[in-house]
């Protein structure tokens, strides 16, 4: 699953926006408030991405800009009636830091001007998120303070690549399968961006 996507904004339209990373172009869903703040087309952004899968639409990216927003946006979905859609549009009016406060206050009206969500929505999310974190700052920290003292791995060009195919869909024995051909073909010095090219290019075979 993609967690996280650095590149460069290469489209922006009304609904997402597509992000050119090592030459793969991933389309993004993403609310007016995330839209908004993106770089000018050519430069690089960071987006926390949730990745969903249904049969009837296949695989969608939802980006945001901060975890946090990420973290709100799977909470309200876990809300009966609460679609996609409608968390994007809880997200575009209210920061989850505002969301949470609305809650504490049972302010079902400040919820209430996202589209696509009537008065009676709005109370059930109010009334369901009382008492529901909606920042995942405790697990950042509980990390954080684990990890201290521990330099943070760094990524390799294949393991990228194997992660991006596991991101499109790609069975993991044949993710890692189509890197390592790739890898022997291009050399170990490929980067990610050329593995994953030229893996996408023996699977389209």
């Amino acid at each position: 699953m993609i967690g996280r996507l650095r590149g460069v904004v290469a489209e922006i339209a009304e609904e997402d926006a597509l992000v050119d990373v090592g030459g793969v172009g991933y389309v993004v869903r993403c609310g007016a408030r995330t839209l908004s703040r993106l770089p000018a087309i050519g430069d690089e952004t960071v987006l926390h991405v949730e990745t969903q899968w249904s049969e009837a639409t296949g695989m969608r990216l939802y980006g945001f800009n901060t975890r946090d927003e990420r973290h709100a946006f799977v909470v309200l979905q876990a809300i009966q009636g609460v679609g996609p859609k409608a968390a994007l549009g809880v997200l575009d009016v209210l920061s989850p830091g505002e969301l949470a406060q609305a809650a504490a206050r049972d302010d079902k009206a400040a919820v209430a001007r996202a589209q696509g969500v009537g008065p009676k929505l709005a109370q059930r999310i109010v009334t369901e998120l009382k008492d529901k974190p909606l920042t995942d700052g405790g697990v950042a920290g509980f990390h954080a303070q684990v990890q201290s003292n521990v330099a943070p791995p760094t990524p390799t060009a294949s393991g990228e690549a194997v992660a991006a195919l596991l991101g499109l869909g790609v069975a993991e024995p044949a993710a890692r399968r189509l890197v390592e051909q790739a890898s022997l073909r291009l050399g170990e010095d490929a980067e990610a961006g050329a593995l994953i090219k030229a893996a996408l290019q023996e699977l389209g075979r």
